[in-house]
């Protein structure tokens, strides 16, 4: 890579994510945010009238034009859009020879019949999905530094993958006990209007939705089959996980919890020797000998996924935990890292921040 800064896009400037993608990219010492990229609701109006926490940081105005004009003027492409938006637009900027982070769910799970039947439509470039790699750098990344196309995982699939990957892996748990129970918050829902979402309705609150139906599920289930084999090597289909996710009364984070029967013979000790052996090289895996201290306020802001688990000698049961940002780990930052993975460059640039604390 030359020391040229890479242009980039950001489209769907508007959202939580977008804006956690500029707020990010705008410290990053090797990206140049050329356009930010809003509907035609935002178009013309100042970046900062949005996000008034990046006056004197940035000053771009929010933009409305075609895909092809962009990719005339950039050289990467971010796509925060809602699900089903971004197909035509990465098809176009492929087309153009651009390079495309797609954080809708669009692209992340491998099959059309999946995604019309989580999305409740047909997916219109369905050539496009086997070309996709999945952008979660800490199972994938040597296909993530020669991609074009990032599905970026969503927030909650994050968080259950990495907690549950080193025991799947190492064929140590009953891949049909697997309990996933999650709590976001509400900024997972997005920066559009919902009832369930104003202050009175979530505040001092906590509720289960979309209980064994949630879009997530899917893509959970997908990526710890890839890391399923069996004795024999054959790979096993994860496909009966009991997933609950929860809305809880706070702007940003998500703490998931997993437990799994043992099938075979493991002490706490040994469980935690290969959680520190699998993410041994990982730069945004911090492992805590008690899970107590996994909590999202410590990840808060930061691109780090906090992990912790424990035995139930009571139940046999391993239980684990996960704490992430969900807007950053969970949406923006891990864009940024696959980013970075593509491009060559060191894979926490632009993300070395500790999160927030209190």
């Amino acid at each position: 890579m030359t020391n040229n800064k890479v242009k980039v896009a950001v489209i769907g400037a508007s959202g939580y994510t977008g804006g956690e993608l500029l707020r990010l990219l705008s410290g990053h010492p090797h990206v140049s945010i050329a356009l930010t990229i809003s509907s035609e609701k935002s178009a013309g109006r100042a970046l900062t009238e949005l996000f008034p926490n990046l006056t004197s940081i940035l000053a771009l105005p929010l933009e409305s034009m075609e895909p092809a004009t962009v990719a005339k003027q950039v050289d990467l492409v971010f796509l925060a859009l809602p699900h089903t938006q971004a197909i035509p637009m990465v098809a176009t900027f492929l087309e153009c020879g651009k390079s495309v982070i797609d954080l809708s769910a669009d692209f992340r799970l491998k099959g059309s019949k999946a995604y019309e039947q989580w999305y409740g439509t047909p997916h219109t470039a369905p050539h496009l999905l086997n070309e996709a790699v999945y952008g979660l750098p800490e199972l994938h990344r040597a296909d993530i530094q020669k991609a074009k196309l990032i599905a970026v995982p969503g927030c909650y699939p994050t968080a259950a993958i990495l907690q549950l990957a080193p025991f799947i892996a190492g064929n140590l748990i009953d891949v049909d006990s697997i309990i996933i129970d999650a709590k976001s918050g509400v900024s997972g829902a997005g920066r559009g209007l919902g009832l369930g979402y104003h202050f009175p309705e979530a505040h001092d609150g906590i509720h289960a939705y979309n209980i064994g139906k949630h879009r997530h599920l899917p893509e959970i289930q997908q990526e710890l089959t890839f890391l399923s084999k069996n004795k024999s090597g054959t790979t096993r289909a994860i496909d009966s996980i009991s997933f609950t996710p929860h809305l809880v009364p706070m702007n940003r984070g998500i703490l998931s919890t997993a437990y799994a029967k043992f099938s075979s013979k493991a002490s706490k000790a040994d469980c935690q020797e290969i959680y520190k052996d699998f993410y041994k090289n990982e730069p945004f895996i911090r492992l805590f000998d008690s899970p107590d201290l996994i909590n999202p306020n410590h990840v808060r802001g930061s691109n780090f996924c906090d992990l912790g688990m424990t035995y139930d000698p009571q139940s046999g049961r391993l239980v684990t935990l996960a704490a992430i940002d969900n807007l950053v780990k969970g949406a923006a930052g891990q864009a940024i890292q696959s980013m970075n993975l593509m491009l060559g460059i060191p894979e926490n640039e632009g993300l070395r921040s500790p999160g927030l604390f209190p």
